[in-house]
């Protein structure tokens, strides 16, 4: 094997684990992405968007970024998060289509709701 096959042989691997990396970096990107779109934020003593549109079997992650604690219950008790503090996440999949309304319980004017489609 001459030095320039050697080298270009030596080059192989980092280039493949290079290329791996990247492939997997980018298909967890997606990822994000799409559970960024199912997600509902708490935030300034609301929920946003405080409608979201979902397909059935989507599961939905509340997220409180509010200096408070707050809750997300369902109006009908399908479901009920703990008392979220700042930064702490409550999640649900939706898995029959209707409409979901909910409300925070310790701030009940604090409203939103899924549509599951």
């Amino acid at each position: 094997m001459t030095k320039k096959n050697m080298w270009i042989a030596g080059l192989a691997v980092p280039v493949m684990i290079a290329m791996l990396l990247l492939a997997g970096t980018s298909r967890l990107a997606a990822t994000d992405q799409s559970s960024a779109a199912n997600a509902v934020t708490i935030d300034n003593f609301s929920f946003g968007p405080e409608t979201l549109s979902v397909p059935v079997g989507t599961t939905v992650t509340w997220v409180n970024r509010d200096d408070i604690p707050h809750t997300s219950v369902s109006t009908d008790g399908l479901f009920k998060s703990k008392v979220m503090d700042t930064d702490e996440k409550f999640s649900y999949t939706f898995s029959k289509a209707g409409t979901y309304p909910y409300y925070c319980t310790i701030h009940p004017k604090m409203t939103g709701k899924v549509v599951v489609q």
